[in-house]
């Protein structure tokens, strides 16, 4: 029986997808801004169908490269899309920067002595501390990377509870489990009433966010447009709207 469950899921990852249907994997801080962005472009092409596949950047990107039927990548790092690239997953000429993003550490709103900046992370008024896996989440990467130039790496990591992308990190301090959390900023937009911005968290170089076509996309003409459709002008406003920056 469970080998007939295992041929069948298997089944599911090789078959493509439905003609007219688009299949579009997006990290999970691009949730909301892309759902709005999906019903755009079917308003503006008539016929076309957009289905999202929202989870960490490295879950994606494992997914993909073990034949998931997806059309478009959208990457919340630049790394995973390299790993891509290299793995030849992407389809020449289509990957592309379209928005950047800011790093924050956010606490429960009802937090009465939050932390200012990130050596306070390492003192006692901060136990638990939400932080993305980095070994495939890019927020927790970031993260790590923060904590690795300021030397405080060592005194936080026996505080961290590790999640499995941006959007559990969100969700832990929303309710009140960890004392603070690393996320996105356009993230903490999301959920303006349950949690509050502690402070910025600097970073080397941009957060930016790529996307390509897949190599293996069975609709590279309709995949094309719609990344198109992501950097046009109408696409920028969307994801402005929801936080993110111009690329």
């Amino acid at each position: 029986m469970k080998r007939c469950a295992m041929v069948f899921l298997g089944l599911l990852v090789t078959l493509p997808a439905w003609a007219g249907n688009l299949t579009v994997s997006a990290a999970s801080s691009l949730t909301e801004s892309f759902r709005e962005l999906g019903a755009a472009y079917e308003k503006a092409n008539p016929g076309s169908k957009v289905d999202f596949n929202f989870a960490a950047s490295g879950v994606l990107l494992q997914q993909i490269a073990r034949g998931a039927p997806v059309d478009v990548f959208a990457s919340a790092d630049e790394t995973t899309m390299d790993q891509a690239a290299q793995q030849k997953l992407l389809a020449a000429g289509t990957r592309a920067v379209f928005a950047v993003n800011a790093l924050w550490v956010v606490v429960p709103p009802q937090a009465k002595a939050p932390p200012r900046a990130l050596t306070d992370l390492a003192g006692a008024g901060v136990q638990r501390i939400a932080l993305g896996n980095p070994d495939s989440v890019p927020v927790g990467r970031y993260a790590q990377g923060a904590l690795q130039a300021a030397k405080l790496w060592p005194a936080v990591q026996g505080k961290v509870i590790s999640t499995q992308n941006v959007r559990q990190s969100l969700d832990y301090v929303a309710r009140g489990e960890v004392d603070a959390g690393f996320v996105y900023a356009t993230d903490a937009q999301a959920m303006p009433d349950r949690v509050r911005r502690a402070f910025d968290v600097p970073v080397a170089g941009r957060i930016a966010y790529p996307l390509a076509v897949v190599q293996a996309s069975t609709q590279p003409v309709e995949a094309k447009r719609f990344a198109a459709f992501v950097r046009s002008a109408q696409g920028q406003a969307i994801l402005q709207k929801h936080g993110f920056g111009k690329p």
